[in-house]
């Protein structure tokens, strides 16, 4: 339980800064930044939690009353070889046993692009499904919630052979059939283009361990990765995709998570007084 109760934002109460979108910040920045800003909400990348390790992490988000949302990221099971494909499944161990002790019960799970030399996707696929199902009693006995990243199509190749949430859903219908641990992240970069999205929206209630919000924005640049903006700022209806999403019954919170050279090279508080203002609109 948190030592504090933090000061929270007229509006933001369901709001959470992924610490990607302050990429610049250590972990005890992006922790008083929020504080600062009245945002309650704190999705954690492993990088940032190694640098003090997971004990401290988990002391100081809690001595700030922040709430950590989810830890990023678990996956990469898709290594070409048996040895490569067992250690990225015990690294997976360490990383629900690293969102157990931030108190978080989501670990985000970006799945694996291609193997290096293969051209096997329908294999890479049958790789995950293999991965999440012997990961799935392990993370269910430490009380964490396995959320499978679907990632946009062009990412393919090198990060996730699962591009829609139609085949995250499969899969987490196949390895947790109860649907207690294994379900997905709603990600509006990734999926916002999918035909499919409403239906799959619908058919991913009590399954969406989180939603994760910023825009798609043109010109795409040379690292497609960082094509992500404020909320506002491109192409993708994020109004109608938070109303679809919360009448899945989802109450939890919205994640800001923005990969972007401009918005990196923004001072912090700047970044984190657009995204709480952009939150509210979303939210009126």
């Amino acid at each position: 339980m948190s030592s504090t109760s933090p000061t929270v934002g007229p509006g933001l109460e369901r709001l959470s800064l992924n610490t990607a979108t302050t990429k610049r910040w250590a972990l005890a920045e992006a922790v008083a930044g929020c504080v600062r800003a009245g945002i309650p909400g704190i999705g954690l990348w492993r990088d940032r939690v190694a640098e003090v390790g997971p004990e401290r992490a988990a002391r100081l988000v809690d001595a700030a009353g922040l709430t950590v949302t989810s830890l990023c990221r678990g996956g990469f099971f898709t290594a070409p070889d048996a040895a490569g494909r067992a250690a990225a499944l015990e690294d997976n161990r360490r990383a629900v046993e690293e969102a157990a002790a931030l108190g978080t019960d989501t670990l985000v799970l970006v799945c694996g692009g291609l193997p290096e030399g293969s051209r096997d996707l329908p294999g890479a696929r049958r790789t995950v499904v293999d991965a999440i199902a012997a990961l799935r009693p392990f993370a269910e006995a430490h009380g964490v919630k396995l959320a499978i990243e679907p990632m946009h199509p062009m990412f393919c190749a090198d990060r996730a052979v699962v591009s829609t949430l139609g085949q995250a859903l499969d899969i987490a219908d196949e390895t947790d059939p109860d649907g207690g641990t294994v379900g997905v992240v709603v990600d509006a970069y990734h999926v916002w283009w999918d035909p499919e999205l409403e239906r799959g929206i619908e058919r991913a209630a009590g399954r969406i361990h989180g939603f994760q919000v910023c825009d798609w924005v043109l010109p795409l640049p040379a690292d497609t990765l960082l094509g992500r903006g404020h909320v506002g700022d491109g192409q993708v209806d994020l109004a109608r995709l938070a109303v679809l999403v919360a009448a899945t019954g989802y109450q939890g919170f919205t994640e800001v998570e923005i990969f972007n050279q401009e918005v990196w090279d923004a001072p912090g508080d700047e970044t984190l007084a657009t995204l709480a203002a952009r939150h509210r609109a979303l939210a009126s």
